[in-house]
């Protein structure tokens, strides 16, 4: 007799699955999971990238942290108590005379004067962290500027006396604000260029691509040098200088996506149910042509950074008294023998452009679609 017409498995005891019924393999039980969008896809491959993850939320809690730098660095106290009476120095600063003074001017916090009013007994004053304001400078210091670190001032002083950690907390939230400030025009700007060319062609693209490689054969620099330098230096100058220029490289990564884009089905059968360009492109294209935008953005803000700082570093940049990381690197230049001015500056900068490089390393990672 063949072994093989007889079987011990309890599987083929069991009765054939009734059609419809939840044992039906054909049937997808409620409780089975649902598959994951690209977005959430993308998501856990940019959560597996472990270094630019971490690298994201230290760069988070960073920007958290500029934008409250007065919070965290201030020669004013956050809140004062005087003679039963609650002042917030931090934002509104009292007059001397409020602190029994005889001066009507702005109360200087570091004067010993108003020290010793404020240690009379009921009377206090909560400070920041740190003591010094960007543009603060310490009359009462009897060491020679710049000063090495100490404990008044921990990271030193700058060769005006002014606090080195303060001007780096401050420094590092103007980098910060005018990149991202700089990557948000400059990207709009390229996505619609972009767009433009990409949806309509023809003549529309012809004469956009020739336009671009005209002013790409500008000599950037140069102008930006001579601009720069015949205005009065601002950041709102720095910002649309910058722009002038940004937009050129992504408008062609945007064009690319969307040639290939509008061939295919879905946009095809928009047109034909009579959408109107404008919802074509927002509502079918764009979104799905966002890959090398999103992957581009740490790397533009890490060249805005980048420019800033070497405007800065030539005297082109922000007035003097707005403090910038350029401005340090310029002044650590000017005193070699104070060390701690250009290594402290080139640190944060450094640490900066690597968190926005692993950043976007991670990013374009997430969005790489060969990848599971």
């Amino acid at each position: 007799m063949d072994d093989t017409l007889y079987t011990d498995s309890k599987q083929d005891l069991l009765p054939d699955p009734v059609p419809g019924s939840p044992s039906d393999p054909g049937i997808k039980l409620e409780t089975d999971p649902l598959p994951l969008s690209p977005n959430q896809r993308a998501w856990l491959r940019f959560r597996r990238n472990r270094l630019g993850y971490v690298s994201f939320w230290i760069f988070l809690v960073l920007l958290a942290l500029s934008l409250f730098s007065p919070l965290l660095s201030n020669e004013r106290p956050l809140v004062a108590r005087y003679e039963g009476k609650l002042f917030f120095p931090a934002l509104v600063n009292p007059p001397e005379t409020a602190l029994g003074g005889e001066f009507l001017s702005p109360t200087d916090w570091l004067d010993p004067f108003v020290e010793r009013q404020i240690s009379k007994p009921g009377n206090w004053a909560l400070y920041t962290l740190n003591r010094h304001s960007a543009d603060t400078i310490d009359f009462q210091s009897l060491t020679p500027n710049p000063a090495p670190p100490s404990r008044e001032n921990w990271l030193g002083t700058d060769d005006q006396g002014r606090d080195m950690l303060a001007r780096l907390i401050f420094g590092f939230a103007v980098s910060i604000g005018f990149a991202i400030i700089l990557t948000v025009v400059g990207t709009t700007l390229g996505i619609i260029a972009g767009a433009i060319q990409g949806y309509f062609g023809g003549w529309i693209d012809l004469g956009g691509q020739r336009f671009i490689d005209i002013w790409s054969a500008v000599p950037q620099l140069y102008v930006l040098i001579i601009l720069a330098s015949t205005f009065q230096p601002s950041l709102l100058l720095l910002i649309v200088l910058f722009s002038l220029f940004g937009w050129m490289g992504l408008s062609d990564y945007v064009r690319a996506e969307f040639l290939r884009n509008r061939s295919l089905e879905f946009v095809k059968a928009a047109r034909a149910m009579g959408f109107s360009n404008w919802h074509i492109i927002r509502r079918h294209i764009l979104p799905n042509s966002m890959t090398p935008v999103i992957t581009f953005l740490p790397f533009r803000m890490g060249e805005a950074i980048l420019g800033l700082t070497a405007f800065d570093f030539l005297g082109l940049g922000v007035p003097s008294s707005v403090p910038s990381l350029g401005d340090l690197l310029r002044r650590g230049k000017e005193n070699l023998d104070a060390l701690w001015i250009s290594t402290e500056t080139f640190a944060v900068l450094v640490i900066t452009l690597l968190l926005l490089t692993f950043i976007g390393d991670a990013l374009r990672d997430a969005f790489d679609t060969r990848k599971s």
